[in-house]
């Protein structure tokens, strides 16, 4: 198993990305099959668990206020309905099941419902995930407390590019919010999104940020940005074919992940409808082992259970069994 380095350099990173494809994904594979098994994915649900009317102006998000996306703002879901919708998720395969509420920061009024969801998707025997926006230390405990697995709270980008994305949250809050969460004992997951212009310098960046953390997340999720018609970057490069990234550039930024963070769940995201079953296939051997599976990602069009059965058979994938690595290594550790 490999020892993980949270010394990582700008310069060393970028020079990953400088590899010759072919050598980066050797290098990607090798260090995946030191610590995972190559030929088994991770699969995952996420639910929408109260959608739309955020007032956050992330302008790659359909959800927000800002824009005009014909998303309508809802209630957060009744506790029963969300607990019907884990067990169908665990009834086609899933080991996680994600949760999503479009808040900036939930209100002390929403914990108690949430703090039942998590205790009741827990009871299924599925692993938890919710990402609700910013969390206070003491939100965090009580979501620690009620048995939440992982919490999701992405950084979204490099720092340098961060601002031009949103201006209602600094990455610092975001950083904030990672930190109160990982105090709390709770498994981290955050990853960001590629394609929403940024330069390769940007992508080195945001691989920096997440890899040179105390501890690296346990999921690192990296989405493809879906340009949505009536938010800020889906108008802004929907007629701009060339903004979007290829799909090697996209496997690159996998691989250097995959490298730079060697325990952690590496998680092909939003987007991955649009992408090839070559492409997918090359994450899978740049080192991704975690998919969301049916057919939405919170309010994105997302493969399909039936696609991705059909592509995991074709590449010979079985669904993970096991304990993720990071995860893993906490039960072995002696206790102080």
């Amino acid at each position: 198993m490999t020892e993980p380095r949270t010394d990582w350099t700008r310069t060393e990173i970028a020079a990953l990305f400088d590899l010759p494809f072919t050598e980066l994904l050797f290098q990607a594979a090798t260090v995946h099959r030191e610590n995972h098994p190559p030929e088994q994915i991770q699969l995952c649900t996420l639910l929408s668990i109260k959608t739309g009317g955020c007032p956050e102006d992330c302008g790659y998000c359909s959800q927000s206020v800002k824009a005009d996306s014909g998303v309508e703002a809802t209630k957060l879901m009744d506790v029963q309905a969300v607990l019907q919708s884990a067990a169908q998720a665990k009834d086609h395969g899933s080991q996680r099941f994600c949760m999503g509420a479009a808040w900036r920061n939930p209100k002390d009024r929403d914990m108690p419902a949430i703090v039942e969801i998590v205790k009741g998707v827990r009871g299924m025997g599925l692993e938890t995930c919710m990402t609700l926006g910013m969390l206070t230390p003491k939100q965090a405990g009580m979501l620690a407390e009620a048995g939440l697995d992982y919490y999701n709270h992405n950084i979204d980008s490099s720092p340098e590019y961060y601002e031009r994305v949103i201006t209602t949250r600094t990455m610092d809050e975001r950083l904030d919010t990672l930190a109160n969460v990982r105090a709390s004992g709770i498994n981290v997951c955050s990853g960001g999104i590629v394609g929403m212009g940024e330069t390769r310098e940007d992508r080195v960046g945001f691989i920096h940020t997440l890899a040179t953390l105390p501890q690296h997340p346990e999921s690192v999720p990296v989405n493809a940005l879906v340009p949505v018609k009536g938010t800020v970057l889906g108008d802004m490069l929907a007629d701009t074919p060339m903004a979007k990234i290829d799909d090697i550039e996209f496997v690159r930024t996998v691989a250097v992940a995959r490298i730079t963070m060697p325990l952690s769940m590496v998680r092909l995201s939003a987007g991955r409808e649009s992408m090839s079953d070559a492409a997918q296939a090359l994450c899978f051997m740049a080192g991704a082992n975690s998919i969301f599976t049916g057919d939405k990602l919170l309010t994105a069009p997302n493969a399909g259970d039936d696609s991705d059965a059909a592509l995991f058979a074709r590449l010979g994938l079985t669904a993970l069994q096991g304990e993720e690595p990071l995860r893993a290594c906490k039960v072995m550790e002696p206790a102080e």
